[in-house]
């Protein structure tokens, strides 16, 4: 069964305790996450009432689906005693936190949600580039009258590209345009040139233009072949922290074709 959420707070699950492991031995991180161990919730309260005698699950809130969620969806579990109260917490290591638990702003428009998703592991790279693909972006244009276009780390050619305003950080006495995404990416078809959508978002995307869906002779690559950035401040699965565990990469591979790869980049601002 699961327990209401509290608005905008998790949801929660029970599971009976008769099927726990023994409980590990106390440890320096247990004793971290003793002293870091969050407030009961209402939905908590609940459900250890109608379910005395379990463990029940607190759930991101980004997890909506009715099915039984997976376990990088669980922040931690509190266990119900026999008289319905509540007891200890445990923290679930393998927790990918949701870009709305990491604090990151309100998406501005559908590629930057879906963005945040595949950042986040709560969606994929191929959903974020499907929105991209829908979108109408807005590029600043060059003294030729195409892009502007930079340089990135590697000298590849690269177009600043945004899905918002609130994602505009150029100068508006430079010429800003606005047009379909596909209609950009078949105007450097090509070229070898990337797309940086949305640079300064907390989870940017760089993408092949010739790699956006929906364009002539492109296939497109699944997730699975996608490959995650981890630049300064991005989610990463292993660092240290006092917080919650990062988020765990949509997806992360090394690729030997020498064709780029759509990648995804997510950063706390």
């Amino acid at each position: 069964m699961f327990a209401a959420p509290d608005d905008p707070g998790p949801a929660a699950a029970p599971r009976p305790s008769a099927h726990e492991p023994p409980a590990p031995e106390p440890s320096v991180a247990d004793a971290t996450e003793a002293v870091d161990t969050p407030e009961i919730p209402e939905a908590v309260r609940d459900a250890a009432r109608r379910a005395p005698g379990h463990w029940i699950g607190v759930v991101d809130p980004e997890w909506t689906e009715r099915r039984t969620p997976p376990e990088w969806a669980v922040l931690g579990e509190w266990q119900s005693d026999e008289n319905g109260g509540v007891g200890d917490y445990r923290a679930n290591p393998a927790y990918r936190p949701s870009a709305r638990v990491l604090g990151w702003p309100e998406p501005t428009d559908p590629v930057d949600a879906a963005a945040q998703r595949a950042a986040t592991g709560y969606g994929s790279v191929d959903e974020a580039l499907a929105a991209l693909a829908e979108a109408e972006v807005t590029v600043v244009r060059g003294p030729d009258g195409g892009p502007l276009t930079a340089a990135g780390r590697d000298g590849a050619p690269v177009v600043l590209l945004f899905t918002s305003p609130a994602h505009e950080f150029m100068s508006a006495a430079l010429r800003h345009d606005t047009l379909p995404a596909r209609e950009l990416a078949r105007s450097l078809s090509g070229s070898g040139t990337l797309l940086m959508v949305n640079a300064g978002a907390a989870a940017p995307l760089l993408v092949p233009a010739d790699g956006l869906p929906g364009l002539a002779g492109h296939e497109a690559a699944p997730a699975a072949d996608a490959a995650a950035e981890k630049g300064s401040g991005a989610p990463s699965g292993t660092a240290d922290r006092t917080g919650p565990p990062a988020a765990a990469p949509a997806a992360d591979r090394t690729d030997s074709s020498p064709e780029p790869r759509p990648h995804i980049a997510g950063r706390t601002p």
